[in-house]
C-alpha cells in the first residue's frame, strides 16, 4: 500500500497535473458563482477536454472543478440571494441575511472553511470505509428510498422560517411542478395540455434560477421605486472570528459532515439533497431555533459542510460498484471507462496507483480551496460596487442565458420567467421558496419509488416497514411527523 501512495504522489506531482488542476479550479470558481450554470454543467463541460488528457489529469481536472463550484455557489448567493448552484439554494437566504447585517465577510468565510473540512472528511471516509459503505448503499431498495424521500420532505417543512402550512403549500408547488410531463413510472402525459414542450417535464435549473434570480430582479424593480435596501458593501474580514465559529458549534460540523457522506453514498442523492437535509436538522436541533433565517451561521455551517462531504461520498458507490452517487459522478463514470479504468472491486487491484492518486487529488483539491475561494471571495467585492439598475438587468441577461443553454429551448427562458413571478408572490404573502425547490428535487424520486415498492408488495403497506433499514427509516419519519401533534396536545391540556 505505502508503494502505491508514493507511485501515487509521483503522478500528481507532475507539473502537467498540478497546471491541470489549477486552471480548473478556477474554471470551476467561476461557473459555480454563475446562477444557473451548476457543478453537473461545469464538469459536462470538460468531458469533450478530457478526450486529450491522460487518465489521472482528466479526472483530476473534474475533481477540482467539482469542489470549487460546489462553494463558490455560495458567493453569488449571499451577495445577491442568487445561488450558483443547486446546493447552495438550502441556505442563501440565511447567508444573504447575514450579508444584509453587515456579516457577508462572516458568512462567506464560515462556509469556505466548512467546506474545506467536509470535502477532507469526505475524502478520508472515501479512502479508508469505501468498501463498507458502499455495500450498506446497495442495501437500499425501493422501500428505502421511499422514507429517505419522505424524510428529506419532511425537513422541507421545518425549514419554512414561520408557518408549517405555508411551508407544506410551499412544498406542493415543487412536488406539482415534478408530476407534469411523461416523467413518471407509466409514461403518461400529465399537465401538457397539448404542449409538447411540456412533455419532458420542467427542468430543476431554470426553475431554481426563476425563483431565485428572477424574483430578486422583479422586487427590485418594484422596491427601487420606494428606495432599495443596499447591503453593506465591505466583506470585511473573511478569517477573523472562525475559529470561534467552529468551535462553538463542531456538533453542527461533525454531522453536516457525516450526513453529507451518507447521503452523498446513496445512489441518485447528491449534494443538494444533502445541504437541505442538513439545514432542516440544523434548526431541528438548534438551541436557537428562532434566529434561523435572520442571518445565524450555525445552518450555514452544518449545510455548507454537508454539501461538500456528499462529494467524497458520491465517489464510494461509484469507484467501487460503478454505480453512480449523483449526476456528477454519472458522468465520471463514463471518462473512467474511457480512460480504462474501470470501476468496480477489482480497481483496487488492477488500477492502485491511479486509484490512489485520485484519493490524493481530493486532498489537493480540498486544500486549494483556501486560497483560491479566499481570491474568489475578494474579487467579488467588485460586484456589490456596481449600481443595482446595471447589476440586476445584467442579472437577468446571464441567468436566461444559462437557462436557454441548458437544453438550448426557449422553453425553458419561458419556465424560468414563469417561476420568478410564481416566486415573487410566493415570497410577498410570506410563503418559503426553499420547500419548492426541495420538492421539484425529490418529487420524482419519490413517486418513482412509491409505485415501484407498490408494485412489488402488491400492494400491502406493511411490506414498507418488512425491512430494517426501511423499517427504521419509516419509524423515524412517522416519528417526526406524530411528535409536534403530540407536543401540541400536551401543551393545550396542560393550559386548560
Amino acid at each position: 500500500m505505502l508503494d502505491h501512495i508514493v507511485a501515487a504522489f509521483g503522478m500528481i506531482s507532475n507539473p502537467y497535473v498540478l497546471i491541470v488542476v489549477l486552471l480548473s479550479s478556477i474554471y470551476g470558481l467561476f461557473i459555480g458563482a454563475v446562477p444557473g450554470l451548476s457543478a453537473t454543467m461545469a464538469v459536462a463541460l470538460l468531458v469533450p477536454v478530457t478526450f486529450f488528457m491522460p487518465a489521472v489529469p482528466a479526472i483530476a481536472a473534474m475533481v477540482s472543478a467539482t469542489a470549487m463550484a460546489i462553494f463558490s455557489g455560495d458567493i453569488p448567493g449571499c451577495l445577491l440571494r442568487i445561488p450558483g448552484t443547486p446546493s447552495s439554494a438550502a441556505y442563501t437566504d440565511e447567508a444573504h441575511a447575514m450579508a444584509r447585517n453587515g456579516e457577508a465577510g462572516r458568512a462567506l468565510g464560515a462556509g469556505l472553511v466548512v467546506s474545506c473540512i467536509g470535502g477532507l472528511f469526505g475524502t478520508l471516509v472515501l479512502i479508508f470505509f469505501a468498501p463498507v459503505l458502499a455495500e450498506f448503499a446497495l442495501d437500499f431498495s425501493t422501500y428505502e428510498y421511499f422514507w429517505l424521500v419522505l424524510l428529506g420532505l419532511t425537513c422541507a417543512i421545518f425549514i419554512a422560517s414561520e408557518s408549517p402550512l405555508k411551508g407544506f403549500v410551499s412544498l406542493l408547488i415543487g412536488l406539482f411542478a415534478t408530476t407534469i410531463g411523461m416523467n413518471n413510472p407509466g409514461g403518461y402525459a400529465r399537465f401538457t395540455f397539448g404542449n409538447s414542450d411540456l412533455l419532458g417535464g420542467l427542468s430543476l435549473i431554470p426553475i431554481m434560477v426563476g425563483m431565485f434570480a428572477v424574483s430578486e430582479v422583479l422586487r427590485y424593480a418594484v422596491t427601487s421605486v420606494h428606495g432599495f435596501q443596499k447591503i453593506d458593501a465591505t466583506i470585511g474580514h473573511i478569517f477573523k472570528g472562525l475559529y470561534r465559529v467552529v468551535i462553538t458549534y463542531p456538533m453542527s460540523v461533525v454531522r453536516g459532515s457525516v450526513l453529507g457522506v451518507v447521503v452523498g453514498a446513496l445512489p441518485g442523492a447528491g449534494a443538494d439533497i444533502a445541504a437541505y437535509i442538513a439545514y432542516g436538522i440544523s434548526k431541528k436541533f438548534s438551541k436557537t431555533p428562532q434566529k434561523f433565517g435572520t442571518g445565524y451561521v450555525e445552518g450555514i455551517v452544518e449545510a455548507s459542510s454537508a454539501n461538500n462531504a456528499s462529494l467524497g461520498g458520491a465517489w464510494i458507490p461509484a469507484l467501487v460498484f460503478g454505480i453512480p452517487g449523483d449526476s456528477i459522478t454519472a458522468i465520471v463514470i463514463g471518462v473512467l471507462y474511457m480512460k480504462n479504468l474501470n470501476p468496480g472491486p477489482t480497481i483496487f487491484l488492477t488500477n492502485a496507483v491511479s486509484l490512489y492518486a485520485i484519493f490524493l487529488l481530493f486532498i489537493l483539491a480540498n486544500l486549494l480551496m483556501i486560497p483560491l475561494g479566499y481570491g474568489a471571495i475578494r474579487l467579488a467585492r467588485t460586484v456589490l460596487k456596481v449600481p443595482r439598475n446595471i447589476l440586476m438587468p445584467l442579472i437577468l441577461l446571464f441567468c436566461l442565458v444559462g437557462s436557454y443553454s441548458i437544453n438550448n429551448s426557449l422553453f425553458d427562458v419561458g419556465v424560468t420567467l414563469a417561476f420568478g413571478v410564481i416566486a415573487y408572490l410566493m415570497e410577498e404573502n410570506g410563503f418559503p421558496l426553499a420547500p419548492t425547490i426541495l420538492g421539484v428535487i425529490l418529487g420524482s424520486m419519490l413517486e418513482n419509488n412509491l409505485v415501484s415498492s407498490l408494485i412489488k408488495s402488491d400492494g400491502h403497506l406493511l411490506a414498507f416497514f418488512d425491512r430494517p433499514i426501511a423499517g427504521t427509516l419509516g419509524v423515524i419519519t412517522l416519528a417526526i411527523w406524530i411528535f409536534p401533534l403530540i407536543l401540541r396536545a400536551v401543551r393545550a391540556r396542560r393550559s386548560a
